[in-house]
């Protein structure tokens, strides 16, 4: 792993140029959260998403065979510096989520922060047309949270609870507010989000103007065929301008985060 942006000190640049394996606690270093989400109730939405070389977000419906080790490695780290993990109904169902999980890496990280032994997952879904069943609703280390919207049907907002979901309404009428939604979970402690899509729920957030950043890899892979971006449903009246924060690659994968600018 090399670091290519930023690089002001030329002893760390040295160092952070070498291709070597970087440890999880520098990871973590590289991907912490803003200051201020740390006190106060300021609150930072971030998405993580992957994409080829041309602009696929999955192939066969999937955005594993995009990933390599290190990807995931990055992926696992911005869990876990998260306090929830939101993700729409039909990425749930595709990727097969599971609950999240403790990690003894990030244990003192998390604890010092204030934080759980790991981040909720929030799932959201305006028909409620979900699979309750599920460990991730059933045996999840920390409650996962149902977001939806004042016209979801009373008899699945009961199943879900019965399952041990926390149903949480962010919309007045059959969808979910995307900024609603980002208020429900600062107000019950939530501040740290990250979103891992899937594009329509990204979209969504983007159009909103909800994304305060957005950590995407780039995959030295060409799909072609007629994939999905990384963010579909509504356009913005004006693109909106995101600076690059950080840049980091290895084996021609390209780590980059970039943050709103202002």
């Amino acid at each position: 792993m090399r670091r290519l942006f930023p690089v002001t000190d030329p002893t760390v640049a040295a160092a952070d140029m070498a291709d070597r394996e970087w440890s999880l606690d520098e990871l973590a270093d590289a991907y912490a959260y803003p200051g201020e989400c740390h006190r106060g109730d300021a609150v930072w939405l971030r998405g993580n998403m992957v994409a080829s070389l041309d602009g696929a977000a999955q192939h066969e419906g999937r955005s594993q065979p995009l990933s390599s080790e290190m990807d995931m490695r990055i992926f696992g780290t911005l869990r876990a510096l998260a306090d929830a993990v939101i993700v729409g109904a039909e990425t749930v169902r595709q990727e097969g989520y599971r609950p999240a999980r403790a990690r003894e890496a990030f244990a003192e990280r998390r604890a010092a922060a204030g934080q759980g032994p790991a981040p909720a997952v929030a799932v959201v879904s305006a028909s409620l047309d979900l699979d309750f069943s599920l460990p991730l609703y059933t045996s999840p280390l920390v409650p996962t949270l149902v977001l939806t919207g004042a016209a979801a049907s009373p008899e699945r907002i009961e199943r879900a609870r019965a399952a041990g979901a926390e149903v949480v309404i962010a919309g007045d009428g059959p969808g979910v507010d995307p900024v609603r939604a980002v208020r429900a979970l600062a107000d019950r402690g939530l501040r740290r989000l990250l979103t891992e899509g899937g594009p329509r729920l990204l979209g969504q957030f983007i159009a909103s103007g909800a994304l305060d950043e957005l950590c995407l890899t780039v995959s030295p892979m060409l799909t072609a065929g007629d994939a999905q971006r990384i963010a579909g449903g509504p356009s913005v009246a004006v693109p909106r301008r995101f600076g690059l924060a950080s840049l980091l690659e290895e084996d021609g994968f390209l780590f980059s985060s970039y943050r709103r600018i202002g």
